[in-house]
């Protein structure tokens, strides 16, 4: 057995079943392995940025990580956009990057890099495997690592010979670290705060947004009439009838600062304290008031739901409380608008759908929108790289297992990673994209006003789409997605619907 062969016996070992790849010459051997042996369903991206997106949206959806495939330091550098996304929605990524063989690398042949500086950037465990003898060993170290909670990227660098050389030995399967439980300290003292503080805000994130935690959420809220807001960008929300109808802190710094101006107690649960998105002139960066007392119930790798329930107990709160539905709406008619969008979006959606948005700057108006939809799961771009829409979709629907994906996806950012339309034509997922056309940056001519620039015609044509326009009815076509545009937002609908009957994926170009 070689150190390629043993790479795959342990990633079966561990649980690891899927692995989205973009190879290169020094990974063939672990290609071949993976041809050889069974267990791992190996799924192609046609750039690294797609193939790591996939990853996130796997981990987000599934809840175990998946592995990747890159070529040396520049593929992984490729990825790194959407790894730093997944960084920021605490996805759990095990990436096999290969690298120059360990005695061909001091001749610094073209593809040679710093690929471990690289990987520490947006990850929290990286290794180079040194021997086809360790090999098993550190995959299985980083496959722990990136199971720890609440998930965590880990990256194995293996060098070509280290791939091809017998001597492998498969890596133990070992175990996961449960999270780690809040003391009972800091849950008597939150309780004080809620029992006697005025102006308290539950801010909540990561696992404190999934519908087991916000249970017991609600048995708080009803006991102490507390305020409940989630962090902006959020890995998975859990949302729709039967779940808590929670309002997101505001994007812009204005919104943000009005929305918070009289929280005099900050209660993180899996959170961060609010700050701004960007610095402006003049604009302070903390978004919530100077004067107001922060506490923590639970860091983003303890157990959120635990904590919540133990400061239910602790609260005296009913075993359960129900949380009022409100009426589905109807599918508005119309121009588009983000308030319609997400009307029609919440009117139409299938029960347990799954939305990846990356709207920007059409979105502002989905998420109140469509508190009404029924039960799914919403997906935001936590890191801010643009580029994050089509390939996580990609992944959540390999996930997913059947359930329909939908991918509101702003123009602009959607052709830095197109390709994933391609994976899933290939995969023949079931993956709704409507492209929010609107042929400009419109996030950035905001942004011009925000930071006090003055904007000529040649800034302005640099946030310009069109000459030549984009034609994505023809993009899509062209990796084999059907497609089909829409001016108003009933015939968006009508092609939505329609999608949703597909066993693979639809695109809808919705002129905005």
């Amino acid at each position: 057995m070689n150190g390629a062969e043993s790479l795959v016996h342990t990633l079966v070992a561990n649980s690891i079943d899927v692995c989205f790849a973009n190879p290169g010459t020094s990974e063939m051997h672990f290609v071949a392995a993976l041809d050889r042996i069974p267990g791992i369903r190996c799924i192609p991206g046609m750039q690294e940025n797609v193939v790591t997106g996939m990853a996130d949206g796997y981990h987000r959806i599934a809840r175990t990580p998946a592995a990747t495939l890159l070529h040396c330091g520049p593929g992984l550098a490729n990825g790194l956009a959407n790894l730093h996304n997944a960084r920021r929605a605490h996805s759990g990524i095990v990436n096999i990057v290969g690298d120059q063989a360990t005695y061909h690398s001091q001749y610094d042949p073209p593809l040679a890099a710093d690929t471990a500086a690289l990987a520490r950037t947006v990850s929290s465990w990286v290794r180079t495997s040194m021997s086809a003898q360790s090999v098993g060993r550190d995959a299985s170290v980083a496959i722990q690592a990136a199971k720890t909670s609440p998930g965590q990227i880990a990256t194995l660098i293996l060098p070509a010979d280290t791939a091809w050389t017998e001597g492998g030995i498969t890596g133990a399967a070992l175990s996961t670290p449960s999270p780690e439980h809040v003391d009972q300290h800091t849950i008597i003292e939150v309780a004080k705060t809620l029992r006697n503080a005025r102006n308290v805000l539950l801010l909540l994130g990561g696992p404190a947004l999934r519908a087991e935690a916000q249970v017991h959420v609600a048995r708080i809220q009803a006991k102490t009439g507390c305020r409940i807001m989630t962090e902006l960008f959020n890995g998975l929300h859990q949302r729709g009838r039967g779940r808590l109808p929670l309002s997101r802190v505001p994007f812009a710094p204005a919104s943000a600062i009005a929305a918070l101006a009289d929280v005099e107690h900050l209660i993180l649960v899996g959170a961060k304290a609010p700050v701004g998105f960007f610095a402006y002139p003049g604009v302070p960066s903390k978004h919530y008031p100077e004067t107001a007392q922060v506490q923590l119930l639970a860091r983003l790798e303890q157990d959120a739901e635990a904590a919540l329930r133990a400061l239910a107990d602790e609260l005296g709160c009913t075993p359960s409380v129900a949380i009022p539905g409100g009426e589905r709406p109807a599918a508005p008619t119309g121009l588009p608008t983000s308030l319609g969008f997400g009307q029609m979006l919440a009117a139409v959606m299938p029960e347990d759908a799954i939305i990846v948005d990356e709207g920007i700057s059409f979105a502002h108006a989905f998420y109140d929108a469509s508190h009404n939809a029924p039960p799914h799961d919403w997906m935001n771009v936590t890191g801010g790289a643009i580029g994050y829409g089509l390939p996580t979709a990609t992944g959540a629907a390999v996930a997913g297992k059947g359930r329909r994906v939908i991918c509101p996806q702003a123009d602009g950012s959607g052709m830095y990673t197109l390709q994933a339309l391609w994976t899933q034509a290939r995969e023949n997922l079931p993956v709704t994209t409507v492209i929010l056309a609107n042929r400009k940056y419109q996030i950035l001519l905001g942004e011009y006003a925000n930071v006090g620039a003055n904007p000529g015609q040649t800034a302005m044509d640099m946030l310009d789409l069109g000459r030549p326009d984009l034609d994505w009815v023809k993009l899509a076509n062209g990796m084999g997605v059907e497609a089909a545009k829409a001016t108003t937002l009933e015939e968006c609908a009508e092609l939505m619907r329609g999608s949703f009957k597909r066993d693979g994926p639809f695109l809808v170009e919705l002129v905005i």
